[in-house]
């Protein structure tokens, strides 16, 4: 080999091993005996515009992607994207949070779950909260792997999912389905909650219509309502939370997340919340958005609770 083919080829093996290192790696959630599952032909659709939006998840995932082992502090999060139990932003909302997480040294799990309305699911309100027990499980379970403190991982979710969030961070120890390994017993509590402009209640005038018809069905009882109503079932075994919204959210009210911090508050459960005065809803990170986006600078700091 001549010396200019030897560096033509040292180039091309450096490149390659550049691209794998910045590969992400996705996981499923389940190994072959998916609770809640049942036959169909459904498939899942992707629909790529401005946003990649995934709806009739077949397939629950995780997708990993860890911070440079030189930066890591330890501290890891399960990113929940929205979409109004209807389909996931899965960038705007997932993939693109998860890169600003591994910036700040933390490793960032993008949850793909199952959407409630899918033909797929055999009891429609279970399917999402069972698949975040299982990923907070999983992520505690391979701790070591990733270089994790298995007593310092989050959830996070945006809009109905968080609600998704909430509803782990407050129905952790629910018994959804009958353990299927050694995963499924491990604690599903999350350390802490990150809400951003989040669906909370089920109850009232401050709903999101469209999570609640898509979770819960067009008449549910009173006893689901209030099971996912998640204001009330905040108690002082509830994870520190971190919750942002805007005044002026015109899609999910800010009441949702006022009633939530109130809760916080009421059991002394450790608690930060930014109110912005505009910002809409679905503001993802808000890059660009001027002071909005220093919501993302507030939350680095509020994680610092966790160093020790």
């Amino acid at each position: 080999m001549t010396n200019y083919n030897s560096k033509i080829f040292s180039f091309i093996v450096f490149l390659i091993c550049h691209m794998v290192q910045g590969q992400s790696e996705i996981i499923p959630l389940w190994n072959g005996n998916m609770p809640n599952h049942i036959d169909s032909d459904e498939v899942e659709v992707q629909n790529s515009t401005e946003i990649l939006r995934i709806s009739k998840v077949q397939t629950p995932t995780l997708e990993v992607f860890l911070p440079a082992k030189r930066s890591s502090n330890g501290k890891a999060v399960i990113i929940c994207p929205g979409g109004a139990y209807t389909s996931l932003s899965y960038d705007w909302e997932g993939t693109d949070v998860a890169k600003w997480f591994n910036a700040q040294g933390v490793a960032a799990f993008v949850l793909k779950y199952r959407l409630p309305q899918s033909a797929s699911i055999g009891v429609q309100h279970e399917a999402p909260l069972q698949d975040a027990q299982r990923a907070l499980r999983l992520v505690r379970h391979d701790a070591g792997k990733w270089n994790i403190n298995r007593d310092k991982i989050g959830i996070m979710g945006f809009s109905a999912g968080g609600h998704l969030a909430s509803s782990l961070g407050v129905h952790y120890d629910y018994v959804s389905h009958k353990p299927n390994d050694d995963i499924d017993t491990l604690s599903a509590r999350p350390d802490f909650m990150v809400l951003i402009y989040p669906v909370i209640t089920m109850k009232g005038s401050a709903i999101h219509k469209g999570s609640k018809s898509k979770l819960l069905g067009t008449s549910p009882s009173d006893e689901l309502v209030d099971f996912f109503s998640n204001e009330l079932h905040v108690n002082k075994n509830t994870p520190p939370t971190f919750l942002v919204h805007a005044t002026d959210d015109k899609a999910v009210p800010v009441d949702n997340s006022l009633m939530f911090y109130k809760g916080l508050k009421d059991a002394d459960v450790l608690a930060e919340m930014h109110i912005y005065p505009n910002g809409g809803h679905g503001f993802g990170l808000a890059t660009g958005k001027g002071y909005l986006q220093s919501w993302t600078y507030r939350l680095a700091d509020w994680l610092k609770n966790f160093d020790n």
